[in-house]
């Protein structure tokens, strides 16, 4: 007695096989562990990464080696973390990140905005970590110090930081990592760079704009930043700002670290000081 054909993909099953559309366990786990190890390579370090996320390590590197997949709850948190979703079990980053329907790419102002989103290059702005020196926004008698870092992923330049931990103070939050990382977008302008920063699920944006300072070293940018305020609230909405570029010189930047939070004006790097203008209001 004959046996009747059976459809393709029963066929597929019955063989160990899979449809092609559908990865197998080993595919994903690769794709996501690529994603992460591409995603991983703006942090300071694994191990800080890992204090931020709160994951162990020794179970990270198995994500980053391609060897398990995290809960449904890890997977949530780090692409929280991240800024992107579920599809990075599926998709590379790349192309996740350069799926069209960007705000900023909409026909209806993409002939007024697009420029902007040209590619900033390292001469202009080069990668690494910068120490800052701005009015603080909160005080008008101190002065917030802090690093930066910048890092560049798919053609776009992205800046990160951390919040000084007296700022979470005044916005009666937990001073976390967290809650103090900031992020942002860099992007070119005629005369300098623009950075739109905010931190994570945060209704506030900042608006930030440096010029190359002429110097012999070369390596300082000053201009303002701009906070999203009321006009009435206590404190700043607009600074001064100055960006030192230390590179990824681990002394230098380590020695800046020490220094970072909210400081008096006699506290101040005197480079820093001297751009900052204290002696001129703000206009």
């Amino acid at each position: 007695m004959k046996t009747m054909p059976q459809p393709a993909e029963v066929q597929r099953r019955q063989s160990g096989q899979r449809s092609k559309t559908q990865p197998n366990p080993a595919e994903l786990r690769g794709i996501f562990g690529a994603n992460l190890r591409q995603l991983s390579q703006s942090a300071v370090s694994i191990s800080a990464l890992c204090r931020d996320l709160g994951i162990n390590r020794t179970q990270f590197n198995r994500y980053l080696a391609s060897e398990s997949f995290p809960r449904p709850d890890i997977l949530h948190r780090i692409c929280a973390f991240f800024g992107v979703d579920a599809r990075i079990l599926l998709e590379p980053v790349e192309d996740l990140r350069n799926k069209p329907g960007s705000l900023l790419t909409h026909p209806y102002v993409a002939d007024f905005l697009g420029p902007s989103l040209t590619e900033l290059s390292e001469e202009d702005f080069p990668s690494g970590f910068y120490r800052f020196s701005r009015g603080s926004f909160t005080d008008e008698t101190r002065f917030v110090v802090g690093l930066a870092l910048v890092t560049r992923d798919g053609g776009r330049t992205f800046l990160r930081g951390l919040e000084p931990k007296e700022s979470m103070a005044h916005l009666d939050m937990p001073a976390n990592a967290r809650n103090r990382e900031y992020r942002g977008v860099v992007l070119p302008q005629a005369e300098g760079i623009a950075a739109l920063v905010s931190r994570r699920e945060s209704a506030t944006t900042s608006f930030n704009y440096l010029s190359r300072v002429s110097t012999l070293s070369n390596h300082f940018f000053a201009g303002y930043s701009v906070r999203t305020a009321p006009e009435g609230i206590t404190g700043r909405r607009a600074t001064r700002m100055v960006f030192e570029h230390l590179g990824h010189d681990t002394g230098r930047v380590l020695a800046a670290a020490r220094t970072s939070g909210f400081r008096a004006a006699e506290e101040l790097v005197p480079f820093h000081r001297q751009q900052l203008r204290l002696d001129q209001p703000f206009a």
